[in-house]
Order: C-alpha cells, then sequence, then structure tokens
C-alpha cells in the first residue's frame, strides 16, 4: 500500500476522532498482535516428553504470583523455550530473540522494541528471564483489572520514565512502530492527530500527560484497551489440548 492510500486512510471522514485519536497510539495494539500471535504459536506446539526445568513447586509459585494456573504457567513456559532459543540457547530472551519473534529479523535499532523489552526485562539485566516473562504477561490475563492495562499502556510511552507521556516521546513511538509496519503519514497529518491527542488528554494543558489524565482518556477512549488482553488465556486447555494430556502436573 502506497503513502498516499495510508495519508488518505488515516484522514478519511469515515474514521470517528476517536479513531484518528486512537492511530497515535498504535504501538499498544501492536504490543497485543504480537503477543497473541505468540500464544496462537504456543497452542500449535507439541510438546516433546522431556523433564520441565521447572518443577510443580515452581510453576506453583509462579502461578501463585500471577493470575495463571500452573497448567497456564507451563504452557506458558513452553512458549518461553520457544522464543528464548530461537538465537542463544540459554533459557533466557535476549533482545536479539524478541526482535526476531517482533520483526522476522535480529538486526537494527527499533524504539518501540526498546520499549516492550524494558518492560518485560524485570531484573533490568538486559534479558528476560521466564519468571519476569510470566509477570510481564499477567497484564494481559483476561482477569486483570483495568487499571493495571492502562499502567501498563502508561509506561510503554513514558520513555524517560519521568511519570509524564511528553508529546516528543508520542511522536518517537509512533513513527517508530509506522516505519516497521511500513505505513507513511504526512507530517501535517502525523501532527493533527498528536495535536488532537494532546487536545483531548492534556487536562491542565501544560504540554503533557499526567497518569490521571491517561487515565481518564483511555476510559473514554476504551478502544486504546481493546487488544490489552490475550482471550485465549482463559481457555487455555480448550485451545492446547495435548499439552494438557501430558502436562507433568496437576492444576491446583
Amino acid at each position: 500500500m502506497d503513502s498516499t492510500n495510508n495519508n488518505k486512510s488515516f484522514g478519511s471522514s469515515s474514521l470517528t476522532m476517536g479513531e484518528k485519536i486512537c492511530a497515535a497510539f498504535i504501538p499498544v495494539i501492536a504490543v497485543m498482535d504480537f503477543l497473541i500471535f505468540a500464544m496462537a504459536k504456543c497452542f500449535e506446539y507439541r510438546p516433546h516428553h522431556k523433564k520441565c526445568r521447572y518443577g510443580f513447586t515452581d510453576l506453583a509459585r509462579l502461578s501463585n504470583e500471577s493470575r495463571f494456573t500452573v497448567n497456564e504457567v507451563e504452557a506458558l513456559y513452553e512458549l518461553f523455550k520457544k522464543l528464548s532459543s530461537s538465537i542463544i540457547d540459554d533459557g533466557l530472551i535476549h533482545k536479539e530473540e524478541l526482535q526476531l519473534a517482533l520483526f522476522q529479523t535480529p538486526y537494527g535499532e527499533n524504539l518501540f522494541l526498546d520499549r516492550v523489552f524494558d518492560l518485560f526485562d524485570e531484573n533490568k539485566n538486559g534479558v528476560i528471564a521466564f519468571e519476569g516473562f510470566v509477570h510481564a504477561l499477567n497484564v494481559f490475563h483476561p482477569y486483570a483489572p483495568i487499571e493495571e492495562k492502562i499502567d501498563f499502556a502508561f509506561r510503554l510511552y513514558d520513555l524517560r520514565q519521568t511519570g509524564f507521556i511528553e508529546r516528543e516521546e508520542v511522536k518517537q513511538m509512533v513513527i517508530a512502530i509506522l516505519m516497521e509496519s511500513n505505513t507513511k503519514l504526512s507530517d501535517d497529518l502525523l501532527e493533527a492527530i498528536i495535536d488532537k491527542t494532546f487536545a483531548d488528554a492534556d487536562a491542565d494543558k501544560d504540554g503533557r500527560i499526567n497518569k490521571e489524565e491517561w487515565k481518564e482518556f483511555v476510559l473514554r477512549n476504551p478502544s486504546l484497551l481493546k487488544n490489552m488482553t490475550v482471550p485465549h488465556l482463559k481457555d487455555i486447555t480448550t485451545f492446547f489440548p495435548s499439552f494438557v494430556y501430558n502436562t507433568e502436573v496437576e492444576d491446583l
């Protein structure tokens, strides 16, 4: 699709203003597109009958620390092993491996990737351990409170971790994800969308969006969070029957 068509579709009068505003927050939706795709691959996976590195005690502990059942945690471990061994088989997800999963290439710099990786890197040591993987995915559980989902989305855009979403941060994130999706917007249209976003979200007109303003903005535009839930998780046994029949642990 060429840039002209892309610009027309974003500027089309058929889009509501809310939809145009939400265009400024494409990265949130892109995160969930990846997670849903990855979970689908997990469900297609047929595990070998190998001893799970994590025993029942470990799985039960992670289940207690999250909203996942023990079976779900073990299924997530199968997904984690697949991602963490794609380049370096060391039981950890490296940034290159996450980039390979997201963009089908382990090379190149990407602001969007950096921010997602940082949110999943619980120990801030440059890799994602399984525990951090489970804890990060917990916010996408169907039963996770909307407040947690709103907070995660806020932190995704708070690039400098100042407690505010600033205009330039939103612009950088949108440009980064549009480049990866081969979508182009004219500078004028991009600026107009961001202008309207801040006009609606920045209640005190100080040029930045604080947490309370963000919460109110998202509640007025719920489509921003419509992909902040992985629907399969609450029905994982339905989508992953072979795993359930061969699981090494019994659910609590």
